[in-house]
């Protein structure tokens, strides 16, 4: 696997898309710019692995990249949600 600055860039704007639709959609706020891209990449890596199974491979490209990590990452935040302790009283 070779890292192009391009491609790392690209990973960088599809996790934070990926993120802050997620955080947004199901969190109802984001995580942060930081947050957001790592929960969209490691999103992206659960949603190609999901998509995988699926039957589907071959190259998504840009826009196809970014709904797998969002559904990646939807399903990374509910698992969050599942496993963290409740915050209670921080406001």
């Amino acid at each position: 696997m070779v890292l192009a600055p391009g491609g790392i860039i690209a990973w960088l704007v599809v996790g934070l898309i990926a993120g802050f639709l997620a955080g947004h959609f199901v969190e109802g706020e984001g995580f942060g710019v930081v947050g957001d891209i790592v929960v969209g990449i490691i999103g992206a890596v659960i949603g190609g692995f999901i998509v995988s199974l699926l039957g589907f491979s071959g190259v998504a490209g840009f826009w196809g990249s970014i709904v797998v990590a969002f559904i990646g990452a939807v399903i990374l935040t509910l698992l969050l949600h599942a496993l963290a302790p409740r915050r209670v009283g921080t406001y």
